[in-house]
């Protein structure tokens, strides 16, 4: 039973009908996927791919899910991007939350951070999880608000492990400004910000040595926060066309069929598909928060090293709720930054569009969702555990060609 919900005037069973169940446009949007891939083809030569990133995770895993891989010409690729928080957080964080849960500091973390693994044990720990069963002060909750209310009961020292993207920002950044954070509940901001990471990701790619980024499918939720306009600029200065998607199926089968449209007529800048939610302003009201919360600060992503201005700090007048001021914890720096993977793990080559789960070694070996070894294995929103639920091609590919879709 599809139980009905406005939003903006559209019932949550229309939206499903128009942008998931709807094999008629899903078909047209195929035909005109191949259409403008062939055009290319013809134009670049039979060897040129049309490289495409799928920015955030939960892009990656309508893709996955849906079997959208299938439905590509043999010269557009779609590859992951960088768009998982608890993928991209870094090690040392983990080893911090660990020490201080040990330290009889309470730590409250959102779900899947609780599973986030370290690279060597605190303690005997390798997660939040892990020091929870040894006897750590860890708590689970749902929202920043939880672990408010939770920590204006008990008068001990906690601390909140501060994950997240633009999207999650404004429900810590409001809390704050709304003056309801007990003084003795700590934030440790580990907040990132998905355009530089993109524009990176882009770069480096390219520096690799491998074959190019043409296109970048951009976040949608993370728009409706920043607005179309962080997106365009990452468009313009990286030279390749960005388009803001949906989730649904058919908002990436446009988003694609947007991008080709734009490679082909040699067109760079941004397009929002997911109209519905997002605008070229964005949420001004939410951005104005985060600027009085935050500010911006060159910060390390997981196996990937400082990425200038991605990161979020709390601002000196708000130092009082800093953990890393107040518990004399030390910030990292480009220069003590150390690669935080484990031996074998490919996590960043993944996350950076580099490589696909199946080439790293540990993938569904001595990784699993049960018992994560990298980051990427941890999150419903990271890439090795959306290919290892519901694969990237295999099956999807051979239904495909039965069904006469490929």
């Amino acid at each position: 039973m599809i139980v009905k919900v406005l939003f903006t005037g559209v019932s949550v069973e229309l939206i499903e009908r128009v942008y998931r169940l709807n094999p008629a446009l899903a078909s047209s949007l195929k035909r005109i996927i191949w259409k403008y891939a062939e055009e290319i083809r013809r134009r670049e030569g039979k060897d040129f791919k049309i490289k495409l990133m799928n920015f955030c995770g939960t892009h990656e895993w309508t893709t996955v899910h849906f079997g959208l891989r299938s439905l590509m010409p043999e010269n557009v690729e779609l590859v992951a991007g960088p768009g998982c928080p608890v993928c991209i957080t870094p090690a040392y964080y983990v080893d911090q939350a660990i020490k201080l849960a040990f330290d009889g500091i309470t730590v409250y973390t959102f779900g899947d951070a609780y599973r986030l693994p370290t690279v060597r044990p605190v303690k005997g720990a390798r997660s939040l999880m892990e020091a929870k069963g040894l006897g750590a002060e860890v708590k689970l909750v749902y929202s920043f608000l939880d672990a408010v209310e939770e920590a204006k009961r008990d008068c001990r020292t906690s601390v909140f492990f501060g994950i997240g993207f633009e999207t999650t920002a404004p429900s810590y950044a409001m809390v704050f400004t709304g003056k309801g954070v007990p003084s003795n509940l700590l934030f440790l901001s580990i907040l990132r910000l998905t355009p530089p990471a993109a524009k990176y990701a882009v770069q480096a790619v390219e520096a690799r040595g491998l074959s190019p980024i043409q296109g970048i499918i951009a976040p949608g939720h993370v728009s409706t926060i920043t607005g179309a306009k962080p997106w365009d600029e990452v468009s313009r200065e990286t030279g390749i066309p960005a388009v803001i998607s949906g989730f649904e199926p058919i908002d990436l089968l446009m988003s694609v069929a947007l991008l080709l449209k734009m490679i082909k007529n040699g067109e760079v800048g941004v397009r929002i598909e997911y109209l519905r939610a997002v605008s070229w302003e964005g949420n001004l009201e939410a951005q104005s928060a985060i600027r009085k919360v935050f500010y911006m600060a060159d910060a390390p992503w997981r196996g990937i090293g400082f990425i200038p201005k991605s990161g979020l700090k709390l601002r000196q007048e708000h130092g009082k709720y800093d953990a890393f001021r107040q518990l004399g914890l030390k910030e990292l720096s480009p220069e003590e930054w150390k690669y935080d993977l484990p031996p074998e793990c490919r996590c960043a080559e993944v996350t950076l569009g580099m490589c696909k789960p199946p080439d790293c070694p540990l993938f569904m070996k001595s990784c699993t969702p049960d018992k994560p070894w990298g980051p990427c294995m941890v999150s419903i929103e990271g890439t090795c555990a959306v290919w290892a639920r519901f694969g990237g091609g295999g099956l999807a590919d051979v239904v495909g060609k039965e069904l006469g879709l490929v």
